[in-house]
């Protein structure tokens, strides 16, 4: 019996990386699910991989995705969980910025995330009720130069996460995970550009290695499972100790920027 027998599931971001791992736990624990990317051959592809469905949606366009909610509920027989887990970065001083490369970040992060909720709540209460878990990150409780925009969104994931929490339990519970870092296409440049910093991470991290997308797919798998029936409102890290030492991105932001 697999701890999500039963239930229905979208995914954003759902084409790669963190998402893609997700997608495969969830199924692989009984649940069905719909794959969203705004990459629509990716999310196809996972969907595949699956034997789920796909849809290829912007989160940051509200209306699109309640659209998309509204269609993959009616595909699944209904909707008990969304993981709003797409995301974007951006890597500058604040005052270097394009306005257009803050609206982007903001738009994805944060906006996406408020989307996937307006869309998904009518049907979870229509279920009997679910889980919801959106994803945050370390940068949004341990922030470092260079990531404002990052950071902010991401803060402000794990304050609407404890909103959400409030207004919808106990029907149903809202959570967060904030993961450290993880082997992504997100983060791949870091490595690509300073080779150095992958053994930085590895010695930095108490458990001793950099995360994978599996790390966090079974962190939210367990929230959106019966064994988390106790646990809302929460911004749960998932870094391997990253953090104790400081931001997880400490130190970069000098060598990106060395002139100051």
């Amino acid at each position: 019996m697999g701890l999500l027998d039963g239930r229905t599931a979208v995914v954003t971001g759902g084409g790669s990386g963190i998402g893609r791992a997700t997608c495969r736990r969830m199924t692989e624990e009984g649940a069905r699910v719909a794959v969203f990317d705004v990459d629509a051959p990716s999310a196809e592809q996972v969907a595949k991989e699956i034997g789920g469905v796909a849809f290829g949606v912007d989160v940051g366009d509200p209306d699109a995705m309640k659209a998309a909610v509204d269609a993959a509920a009616s595909e699944l027989g209904g909707l008990s969980i969304i993981y709003n887990n797409a995301g974007t970065s951006a890597f500058n001083r604040l005052h270097e910025l394009d306005v257009s490369e803050w609206d982007r970040v903001l738009r994805v992060n944060l906006t996406g995330v408020w989307a996937g909720i307006r869309a998904a709540v009518p049907h979870i209460r229509a279920a009997g009720g679910g889980s919801i878990v959106s994803t945050a990150s370390i940068s949004g409780t341990r922030p470092a130069a260079g990531e404002g925009p990052y950071s902010a969104s991401k803060a402000a994931v794990a304050a609407l996460t404890a909103s959400a929490a409030l207004e919808y339990g106990p029907t149903i519970r809202v959570n967060a995970v904030s993961p450290g870092m993880i082997r992504t296409t997100m983060t791949a440049p870091w490595f690509e550009y300073m080779p150095d910093q992958e053994e930085r991470f590895v010695t930095g991290t108490p458990v001793g290695r950099v995360g994978e997308p599996e790390d966090i797919a079974d962190v939210v798998v367990f929230l959106c499972s019966d064994l988390a029936r106790f646990v809302t409102g929460q911004n749960i890290v998932v870094d391997g100790g990253l953090t104790l030492h400081g931001s997880g991105v400490d130190t970069i932001f000098d060598r990106v920027f060395p002139e100051g």
